[in-house]
């Protein structure tokens, strides 16, 4: 490669491995983390007896498809006798897949190919499995929320087998942005791990701009993307390679479209690069990217990931990515090597994008979050149980299972789905034990399909049909406005028509909810956090027709029925005496919701749109006013537990951008949501800024 010698952080890295430690390399974007794994891999496999059926092996395990085939190209480069890398993924053919089960001593998958495909087929791949020395988890940060449970139980089933093998393989995971990565890994692969953390590679000069756009319109997210667009243009017409990323698909061909119409240019140099495109499309894309024919592509997170591009000139961002861990991932994507270069964040009229970019030392001063999951979560523990009993029977004291194992085996015994025998728990039905779960999602999906032709477009998680395909719903695909004809929840399908529309349509909710169990409570002066299990029931009852300027044209009511979802939250009781000064304590309640929401963000690994809240002046479940905050998944992910764990930090934080924004009464900066199921109404800032403060005096500090 010609490297003389490797950094000392990847030395280190590598010989916690080789030593036998699992270790996870937490150093920055473009600091060799790559060569610091493939080092102690590549010392196994050249270490190997004569006979292929006893060489060691590794799995290395990426979050996409195209991370995967991005590292099965830098072996193939590198050339190393007796080094045989090979992909197995789902578009891997048969043939190929026969051929790296008898031969390939480095297999690069995904976590969806070894649940569904590896594991329950594990007898073709026992060469692997008995001979697995290392376990490569590569940009680990990913794994949050449902996913992150998901594939954590992946890792364990994965380990478990291992052993049943007769192998104990070494896990090596890396990430640039992963806040707490030792306790992160711990968790992820359910054992301990040593963390590498100190960056010891050269950085080059990285200017950071946080521009925040004039407001054009009543849509922040139409200002801003438009602003991406003309900065896109900017940067290309200076001389600058660039990407630039976008939060939809749809605003990502727009960006791209109104780029090259502004650069007078019609060809490849401005192109668009999304998921849903074929892989010989986004290979190409790639390697335009690499060799410079390509001077902007517009990108949602599809590029967010460690593809080896050798990097560019400036990297925008419009609308905060979700996390600080993937503004970071985004930003890093410029600049490698020694060439200085810039990163733009491009604030939409968001409370958490506008305090970001009044606020800069949240973005760089501050360390990345810790990535929240919750393996023991039963919504995602029972079926990997299922699946685990399906490929090898789970004996009592299994040290793979996580805790809380043993009731949800019990319920899935009761349920008739496994059965306990003298050696384990078994599975007894003919299904695929497998097939009971969605890593990616949560649970069923509905299909989307279009009227004449019968053309399935999509799936959307039966959980979000009624508010994105609900009847009447804009559905855009591929740059096609469609309207949604009708919604059948019962055989799971909406039915949508091409048409050419001027407007979008936005969902409205009412929601209720019931509290099941508190976990923990915490009492203060005035005021009282819980974190629990809670029933939320909601209804979308209406829709709203908007301009595509934001105007609202009109508002439609629906008839769909109520969904229950059972998760876990964080809610707050707020004593009489405390609010018995305000003039509109509904308002005040519900902009601090609001507010509360778009800033748990900056403390957990998650979205806003990951999340919910319901607040009332009187709940019936505590008999006083009550705000809470729900994580929006079956089971709950964890992200409001790990908000209340910093609750004072959250909430005063919370608290100091209503007072800050300089608006009379309340606006998206603030306390106004995109997600509001009631249009924003009622609302108080002041109010809000007073029940905020109240909650922060009750809890001073909060014991971890």
């Amino acid at each position: 490669m010609g490297v003389s010698a490797p950094y000392v952080h990847q030395v280190a890295a590598a010989n916690e491995a080789h030593d036998g430690s699992h270790v996870v390399i937490a150093t920055g974007t473009g600091s060799g983390k790559s060569l610091a794994f493939a080092m102690p891999v590549v010392s196994a496999v050249l270490d190997r007896p004569t006979s292929v059926l006893t060489e060691p092996c590794a799995i290395y395990l990426a979050p996409t498809k195209a991370l995967a085939h991005d590292q099965l190209r830098a072996w193939i480069e590198l050339n190393i006798p007796g080094v045989r890398p090979a992909v197995v993924d789902g578009d891997t053919p048969p043939e190929d897949r026969a051929w790296a089960r008898r031969h390939a001593n480095v297999l690069l998958t995904n976590p969806d190919m070894l649940h569904y495909s590896i594991l329950p087929g594990h007898e073709r791949w026992s060469r692997v499995l008995r001979n697995l020395r290392y376990i490569v988890v590569d940009e680990s940060h990913t794994y949050r929320g449902v996913f992150g449970a998901h594939v954590a139980l992946v890792l364990r089933r994965l380990r478990r087998l291992a052993a049943h093998y007769r192998s104990s393989p070494v896990v090596i995971a890396a990430s640039a942005t992963s806040g707490e990565p030792a306790r992160s890994t711990e968790r992820l692969i359910g054992g301990p791990a040593v963390a590498v953390t100190e960056d010891t590679s050269p950085a080059s000069e990285r200017t950071i701009v946080l521009w925040q756009p004039p407001v054009e319109s009543a849509d922040a997210a139409v200002s801003a993307t438009r602003e991406a667009a003309s900065l896109t243009a900017l940067a290309v017409a200076s001389g600058c390679q660039v990407l630039t990323f976008l939060r939809s698909r749809r605003a990502v061909e727009y960006v791209a479209s109104l780029t090259r119409e502004k650069l007078g240019v019609d060809d490849d140099r401005v192109a668009a690069y999304r998921g849903g495109y074929l892989a010989e499309e986004r290979r190409s894309l790639e390697d335009g990217l690499r060799t410079g024919t390509t001077r902007a592509l517009a990108t949602t997170n599809a590029l967010e990931l460690g593809i080896d591009i050798s990097g560019v000139d400036a990297v925008i961002t419009a609308g905060w990515p979700g996390t600080r861990s993937s503004l970071w991932q985004q930003f890093g994507r410029a600049g490698r090597g020694t060439e200085p270069s810039i990163a733009a964040f491009i604030a939409r009229e968001d409370l958490l994008d506008v305090y970001l970019v009044e606020h800069p030392d949240a973005i760089t001063a501050r360390p990345f979050e810790e990535t929240v999951f919750d393996p023991s979560n039963s919504h995602v523990l029972a079926p990997h149980l299922a699946s685990a009993a399906s490929e090898l029977p789970i004996v009592d004291g299994d040290p793979f299972l996580p805790e809380g194992s043993q009731a949800v085996l019990a319920d899935l015994g009761e349920r008739g789905l496994l059965r306990k025998r003298p050696t384990g728990w078994y599975w007894t039905s003919r299904e695929r034990a497998q097939d009971l779960t969605d890593l990616r999602g949560t649970g069923e999906t509905v299909r989307i399909v279009e009227m004449g032709t019968g053309r399935l477009l999509g799936t959307v998680d039966a959980s979000s049909s009624h508010r994105q395909v609900h009847p009447g719903a804009v559905y855009v695909h591929q740059g096609v406005s469609h309207v949604v004809r009708s919604l059948d929840l019962e055989d799971a399908v909406a039915i949508v028509e091409v048409e050419d529309v001027e407007y979008t349509t936005f969902a409205r909710d009412v929601s209720d909810i019931r509290i099941r169990e508190r976990d923990r409570t915490w009492t203060g002066a005035g005021a009282t956090m819980n974190i629990g299990r809670v029933d939320v029931i909601s209804r979308t009852v209406a829709y709203e027709m908007r301009a595509l300027d934001g105007t609202l044209l009109t508002v439609r009511d629906l008839e769909l029925p109520e969904r229950v979802l059972s998760t876990q939250a964080v809610w707050w009781t707020i004593d009489d005496r405390e609010t018995a000064h305000l003039d509109d304590l509904p308002g005040a309640v519900h902009a601090a919701e609001h507010a509360a929401i778009g800033l748990l963000p900056l403390f957990a690994s998650c979205d806003r749109w990951d999340i919910g809240g319901v607040s009332t002046a009187l709940h019936p479940d505590t008999g006083q006013t009550t705000i809470f905050i729900y994580d929006g998944v079956p089971g709950g992910a964890g992200f409001t537990f790990r908000g209340a764990n910093v609750a004072p930090a959250w909430l005063s934080t919370t608290a100091e951008a209503i007072r800050s924004c300089n608006c009379i009464s309340g606006c998206p900066s603030c306390i106004q949501s995109p997600k509001c199921g009631n249009g924003n109404d009622p609302l108080h800032k002041g109010g809000a800024v007073d029940i905020l403060e109240t909650l922060v005096r009750a809890l001073p500090s909060i014991d971890n």
